[in-house]
């Protein structure tokens, strides 16, 4: 519960008070859990990487998803793939791969629906590089996941994801 704590002090922009509260899950001991190791790690890149140190952040990703990788983690790890994806700009690809790759091979809808975003985001990806075809396919994809397992406001974002890039796509084409 205390890293979810610290995950909103982020979003708040209250980095220093998020990192201190993670800081304090350590001192008495190291935990034990495996899930509260990683969500540690998890939570304190999100904190660099809104602070905007990504290359630290990275180091804590990386971390987190070596751990949850050598605990059987895999939704925990998929989400650190996830973070890599947005913070390392330069391998951001090669992670978004990876993270897809295990989800597609996850066994639960829980886990699977990591597709929705991960799609998603290489569509953003694709978009802002100027490729409004790939950018196309990758959101198709997000849709189609979205509707096999994802929420209704996903399948709603995923809808619109596709709509905005088939208008980018016909305002290209007339040009």
């Amino acid at each position: 519960m205390l890293t979810q704590q610290a995950r909103a002090l982020g979003l708040q922009g209250r980095f220093d008070a998020g990192r201190a509260l993670l800081e304090s899950l350590g001192q008495d001991a190291e935990p034990v859990d495996a899930a509260v190791r990683t969500r540690i790690r998890l939570e304190a890149g999100r904190l660099l990487n809104s602070a905007g140190n990504a290359d630290e952040a990275v180091i804590e990703f990386e971390e987190a998803a070596a751990l949850a990788g050598s605990d059987g983690l895999l939704f925990l790890q998929i989400d650190a793939l996830h973070m890599l994806a947005i913070a390392d700009k330069a391998r951001s690809r090669e992670w978004a791969a990876e993270a897809i790759d295990r989800a597609l091979a996850a066994p639960d809808d829980r886990t699977r629906r990591w597709l929705v975003s991960l799609y998603n985001n290489l569509g953003c990806w694709y978009s802002e590089a100027g490729d409004l075809d790939q950018a196309m396919a990758a959101f198709a994809q997000a849709q189609q996941w979205a509707d096999r397992v994802g929420t209704e406001q996903q399948r709603m974002w995923a809808r619109e994801a596709v709509d905005e890039c088939a208008e980018a796509q016909r305002e290209r084409a007339a040009r």
